[in-house]
């Protein structure tokens, strides 16, 4: 992948993905080993994890519909390489975190479990 497209969403707007696909199979090894890396890099991008806990629920049977989510993130992946989270230090500010939590109620096309996500904000407040 290393001629791929970057792209700048990590996954496709209102995907449902699903263990019972009918698509072909996918080298179950490869997906594996790919997912395995995410998750490591996950400890410094936090933003893949909703992604890559999602597509790690299908390496027990991986297919072509997961493997497209898979190649998806890594396209992502390889567009952001280059973005950093700098937090500026001023005398004036100081910062503030936000955090808002959700969960889609039985959004699991499986197993009918939830999925929970977290948005974090921290971003500096001027102090007057």
């Amino acid at each position: 992948m290393t001629e791929c497209k970057p792209c700048v969403t990590l996954m496709e707007e209102r995907l449902k993905l699903t263990k019972a696909s009918t698509t072909a199979k996918v080298d179950a090894t490869l997906y594996r080993r790919i997912i395995d890396g995410l998750r490591y890099l996950v400890h410094t991008r936090t933003d893949i994890a909703f992604v890559v806990g999602y597509v790690s629920r299908f390496m027990e049977d991986p297919r072509e519909d997961h493997w497209a989510a898979v190649k998806r993130l890594l396209r992502y992946v390889k567009g952001m390489v280059d973005h950093r989270i700098i937090f500026p230090r001023t005398g004036e500010s100081w910062l503030q975190l936000t955090v808002f939590s959700n969960a889609d109620m039985t959004g699991d096309i499986d197993g009918r479990r939830s999925t929970s996500g977290v948005l974090v904000f921290l971003g500096s407040v001027l102090i007057s």
